[in-house]
């Protein structure tokens, strides 16, 4: 993992985060997921941002945990990136959709013309759910001792 890297180019820093606010994001990337499972028969683009936006809490979690942080302008492309280098390769198809939807979501937040097909946000809502689930487990394997999802 090069987080070394992303220290560096000023992307991270190390930062001190309590298990509480870790807990808060990864209870908030849940509730995101079924809110945006409820939404997906009403509003499908917005049922797609609310998975990308799971995704972005999760990612924020598994950040803090370490203890790092986001610094800068682009800090969702950051998260991405760190999601990306801590996962590895074998996450790297989670990653790579976690990215695509980054830049989905700000499409569909700026251009709002530019529409997301049902079966993408279906799909995307499925890369959500096991993203945030692999976020868990490997957060939870980072402090064993403590409970982190309500």
């Amino acid at each position: 993992m090069d987080l070394k890297r992303l220290e560096a180019q000023g992307y991270i820093e190390k930062a001190n985060f309590s298990s509480g606010q870790i807990k808060s994001n990864l209870n908030r990337a849940q509730l995101d997921l079924r809110t945006a499972k409820a939404n997906l028969k009403m509003d499908e683009e917005w049922a797609y941002t609310i998975a990308y936006h799971a995704m972005l809490r999760a990612g924020r979690a598994f950040m803090f945990a370490p203890g790092y942080r986001p610094r800068g302008k682009d800090q969702h492309k950051t998260v991405v990136e760190f999601c990306s280098e801590s996962l590895g390769k074998d996450f790297h198809h989670l990653t790579i959709r976690f990215n695509r939807m980054r830049l989905k979501r700000h499409d569909f937040i700026y251009e709002p013309e530019r529409p997301i097909p049902r079966t993408e946000a279906e799909k995307s809502l499925e890369s959500a759910e096991e993203f945030v689930k692999e976020i868990v487990l490997r957060i939870e394997k980072m402090n064993p001792q403590k409970r982190l999802i309500s």
